[in-house]
């Protein structure tokens, strides 16, 4: 990027093309009119993909109307998604940022890492993949709760998130921005009245997963089912177990939830249920180093000042 021109932001995410939170992020970064934005999104929701790529097989990409935005969904992976995006393949320039969100719930602590396998996972695994390839990214998601939020929620959180990407654009303008993390930022359930940025540390909150036996008489049952439906308690998606070929001599397991842990300490789960938007530096598959959330201290106060002065 060449100063005086506009920055390129790359746009992806893991609940597909469609997904409200994407829309909202997109029409939000247009509606600025000060960047080139440009989508690379599945074309339906990825439940359980998290940081999968595509290997054996290619996959395609259809070009999709949004003003203001070049937009393309793919059949791949989120991770897919963001590797295609940033490989001069599918645009002709690489973005200067990838933004991936805003994810319907949040992305909080181990459970961050615990998704790995699950859901949530894939909103961070869409930024991670791009900061494997030297690329600055953020990963957006939204504290959502069922019958509480509205999709207009999504667009106040873009708009909360724009002075944060405004200043990272700036920094990565004059070389300046830290290298060696990516952003991981949570809105609160209120975001329109939220206390302001809160630069926190992954903590430890974590809801412990475990299996139960199905009955015999639940399996009798769930053979006859087309397939039974179960739903992981932080997403919004359900998982579908086929049980349509599972003989009597097979034992069947179903995983739950047994137990919620959340740490009282100055971290990023605590502080988003205070209200803040949290921002977290993240590294491949821990907490950043020690200098990035130094640099970060200094620059997020700056960041309402700069907000407040617009």
């Amino acid at each position: 990027m060449e100063d005086g021109n506009r920055a390129t932001i790359m746009i992806t995410n893991d609940d597909g093309i469609d997904a409200p939170g994407l829309r909202a992020l997109v029409q939000v970064l247009v509606s600025t009119n000060r960047y080139n934005v440009q989508v690379c999104a599945p074309d339906s929701e990825k439940s359980g993909f998290s940081h999968s790529i595509t290997w054996l097989h290619p996959i395609s990409a259809k070009k999709v109307d949004i003003d203001g935005a070049t937009v393309f969904a793919v059949s791949g992976t989120p991770a897919d998604c963001t590797s295609l995006g940033i490989s001069k393949a599918l645009f002709p320039t690489v973005a200067d940022l990838v933004v991936s969100g805003i994810n319907m719930g949040s992305n909080c602590g181990y459970h961050m890492l615990v998704a790995f396998l699950f859901a949530d996972m894939r909103t961070v695994a869409g930024a991670r993949e791009a900061f494997f390839n030297d690329i600055p990214s953020i990963s957006v998601s939204l504290d959502w709760v069922k019958g509480k939020s509205s999709h207009n929620d999504f667009i106040l959180a873009a708009q909360a998130c724009i002075p944060i990407i405004d200043a990272v654009i700036v920094e990565i303008k004059k070389k300046s921005y830290v290298q060696g993390c990516f952003l991981n930022i949570d809105v609160p359930v209120n975001v329109a009245n939220h206390k302001g940025y809160k630069l926190t540390r992954q903590g430890k909150s974590f809801h412990k997963r475990g299996f139960r036996q199905v009955t015999s008489e639940t399996e009798t049952q769930g053979r006859k089912m087309t397939s039974a439906m179960t739903m992981d308690v932080d997403t919004a998606a359900p998982i579908e177990t086929d049980t349509s070929s599972i003989s009597p001599k097979h034992l069947l397991f179903r995983r739950e939830v047994s137990e919620a842990q959340h740490d009282n300490d100055d971290t990023d789960y605590k502080f988003l249920q205070e209200g803040y938007i949290t921002v977290t530096p993240l590294a491949a598959l821990s907490r950043a180093e020690v200098d990035c959330h130094a640099y970060f201290k200094d620059w997020l106060p700056s960041v309402s000042e700069s907000a407040s002065a617009l």
